[in-house]
């Protein structure tokens, strides 16, 4: 079978099972001329056992107006937040800092983002991690 080419990619972050045709799906995809229901149900399918997570989502488009689209995990950001119960990460990270990880909670979150980060070992996405968490004013404990 001759491979489809490939019009663009579009990535967008969308809370997972509950995309709908209101920006910034609909837009991102309808100036491509993709069928944007087909998309948010697909999407919605795929993602039910996510739901409550933000989920990054490339969409790749082909010539013919077909398109076809991988999940990623959450951001690392979002995992933070989530493990600490947070609203947001502190807008004066240095100075006021908002909860604390434990090395365990770091390691967890570096072992579930795995795939897309762009690390070869284990403790270099725990260092990942640990950045996104101090940025955020999160202190990280041994």
């Amino acid at each position: 079978m001759a491979q489809k080419k490939i019009k663009t990619f579009i990535k967008l972050n969308i809370p997972a099972a509950t995309a709908t045709a209101a920006p910034p799906v609909g837009p991102a995809l309808g100036q491509h001329g993709l069928p944007i229901m087909e998309f948010v149900k697909a999407f919605n399918e795929k993602t039910k056992s996510k739901t409550g997570n933000i989920l990054p989502v490339v969409i790749t488009v082909y010539e013919d107006r077909t398109f076809s689209f991988i999940t990623k995990e959450p951001p690392v950001a979002e995992m933070i937040k989530k493990t600490l119960s947070l609203e947001k990460g502190s807008g004066t990270a240095l100075k006021e800092p908002v909860g604390t990880l434990t090395k365990a909670q770091v390691e967890q979150i570096a072992k579930a983002k795995m795939p897309d980060l762009n690390a070869n070992s284990v403790e270099a996405a725990m260092k990942i991690v640990e950045g996104t968490a101090r940025s955020m004013g999160v202190k990280i404990t041994t």
